[in-house]
């Protein structure tokens, strides 16, 4: 690990931390060359990533007050949320113990009131939860720029499904939307509603449901946001995964 300039650790080769030069408070985690999570360290409530603020409306909209995270970085939305209300439940699931170390020792990653941290595999320890255990889960893991497929296959989704009614899932992707298709067919294996947010290329927030929200006040929030975002409503989805093939687990 290089500590030779104050304002980068290097972790590894891969799991890099800088200081934002533009927000003294703030750290930027880098991992496969890749923004992976941002904190203000002056202000946990911040969240200078779009896509999690449209999750974190997405949560307030369904009034999830019981959240599981799967793949944690830093740990920024959990941290936000747990801040607005510590008597909130935020469990994160981080795999890469490494991560975690880091966030540790230098993007103030602490116990607090309402955050727990654990240094867990997401499907694994979903598997676990009681039925019903979780008001939302949120996924944002990724193996380089592609959520990894053992946390998206339709046998996956249906244990996110069985533990919480409301799952939400950041996907990014280009213009062609590929793997956006993709996921959004497996949800839609196992909710009855299914929308996304964002835009045409980057990240997309694929969302399954089993209750209604009101999504003509969500997508208006979305859109006021400092970088806004289009919702696509269930009947719009439905068109764009006609005939698209959800991922399955691999049988021998």
């Amino acid at each position: 690990m290089s500590r030779g300039d104050p304002k980068t650790v290097t972790w590894r080769a891969d799991l890099i931390a800088q200081r934002d030069p533009r927000r003294t408070s703030g750290w930027l985690l880098r991992q496969d060359d890749m923004d992976a999570s941002y904190v203000d360290l002056a202000d946990p409530s911040h969240l200078e990533f779009d896509y999690l603020r449209w999750i974190r409306m997405c949560l307030w909209a369904a009034r999830a007050r019981r959240v599981l995270h799967v793949g944690g970085g830093a740990c920024a939305l959990p941290r936000a949320l747990a801040a607005e209300d510590p008597h909130s439940r935020q469990e994160v699931c981080e795999v890469d113990a490494d991560v975690l170390a880091l966030a540790r020792e230098h993007m103030g990653l602490r116990r607090a009131p309402g955050l727990r941290v654990r240094h867990a595999e997401g499907r694994a320890y979903i598997a676990r939860q009681a039925d019903g255990a979780w008001d939302a889960i949120v996924i944002d893991a990724f193996v380089g720029a592609t959520v990894p497929r053992r946390l998206i296959t339709v046998e996956a989704l249906a244990e996110v499904a069985r533990v919480s009614p409301l799952a939400l899932i950041n996907v990014v992707d280009n213009r062609a939307a590929r793997d956006v298709r993709t996921v959004a067919a497996g949800v839609a294996e196992v909710y009855p509603r299914v929308w996304t947010l964002g835009g045409r290329a980057g990240n997309t927030v694929v969302a399954g449901a089993v209750a209604a929200l009101d999504l003509e006040k969500l997508a208006a929030g979305i859109a006021a946001d400092p970088s806004p975002a289009r919702l696509t409503p269930p009947e719009a989805i439905a068109s764009l995964i006609a005939g698209t093939a959800p991922a399955h687990d691999e049988t021998s």
